[in-house]
């Protein structure tokens, strides 16, 4: 790999896309959608709307981070400036592209909304006491983008996803200069929350794998979600230090992919849930040469 595409790599935070492929396909799952061929492109657009948002997100911050992280793409001048402001626009107007193409006048709407939630949450939110909530919203309406025209079915693990994006950008705040008791507490409540809800038996989950194997790989993805996030959250609470919360941020991302197979699960689609969960030690190895946060 170039030294050019190895600087884009970290600019985008290339590992982390794998966290995002799940939202789609479980908001899908719970429309049940997930049958459909196109809703299987539908995981392209997410990533390359999280691409976009994180190369936004360096072009946003590039005189904080010159100060707090000099090493990130841009500081370091890997890439300038006006390169990843290309990059977040035209990987922006792709996700949309995408969207658009494979589910129709709706799932356009959705994606249109969300790329300009995650514009405004880089440009304008992120700075704020607001923030934590921008990027809740992004990733629920992520998981939206796959339910098509019926978004109330998929309000469930949209919401759960939110909760728990919520508690991890929350946490994610204390990554330079240490967090606090309470934002660590927050964001363990968040993640039992996400598990709990991931757990719960979904009534619309088929007969099939009702009370059977739906329930106990929910269950089961459900816990090792909590036990590998919450334990990293706990430690942040214990020790509300800078090195805790990056700790903590880091498995709270990478832990968006055994709560987006339990939420599989809880719809039945057990098959896709245990291939989705591959992504997660995928993820945790490719974050040692490129940072997901």
């Amino acid at each position: 790999m170039s030294r050019k595409l190895r600087a884009l790599a970290r600019l985008v935070r290339l590992p982390a896309a794998l966290t995002v492929i799940g939202d789609s396909l479980t908001g899908a799952a719970a429309a049940g959608r997930l049958h459909t061929p196109r809703t299987w492109a539908l995981p392209v657009a997410s990533v390359c709307l999280y691409w976009a948002g994180m190369a936004l997100n360096d072009y946003a911050d590039r005189d904080l981070d010159a100060v707090e992280r000099p090493e990130r793409p841009i500081p370091s001048g890997s890439v300038s400036p006006g390169e990843a402001l290309t990059v977040a626009t035209g990987l922006t107007a792709a996700g949309v592209g995408v969207a658009a193409l494979a589910g129709g006048r709706r799932t356009a709407l959705v994606a249109t909304t969300l790329a300009a939630t995650v514009w405004a949450y880089d440009l304008v939110l992120k700075p704020t006491p607001l923030a934590p909530l921008g990027m809740a919203v992004n990733r629920g309406l992520d998981v939206l983008l796959g339910a098509g025209d019926r978004t109330c079915a998929a309000a469930l693990p949209a919401a759960a996803m939110a909760v728990h994006t919520f508690g991890v950008t929350a946490l994610s705040r204390g990554e330079v200069h240490g967090t606090s008791p309470a934002a660590a507490a927050g964001a363990l409540a968040c993640t039992l929350t996400g598990a709990a809800t991931a757990a719960y038996p979904a009534r619309t989950a088929p007969a099939t794998t009702r009370g059977s194997v739906g329930e106990v790989a929910a269950g089961a993805f459900a816990g090792s979600y909590a036990a590998a996030v919450g334990l990293a959250q706990g430690r942040a609470l214990n020790e509300p230090s800078a090195e805790h919360a990056r700790e903590a941020t880091g498995v709270g991302i990478r832990g968006m992919i055994p709560l987006q197979a339990a939420l599989l699960s809880r719809y039945g689609a057990v098959g896709t849930a245990c291939a989705l969960a591959v992504g997660a030690p995928v993820a945790a190895k490719g974050s040692k040469a490129v940072s997901v946060t």
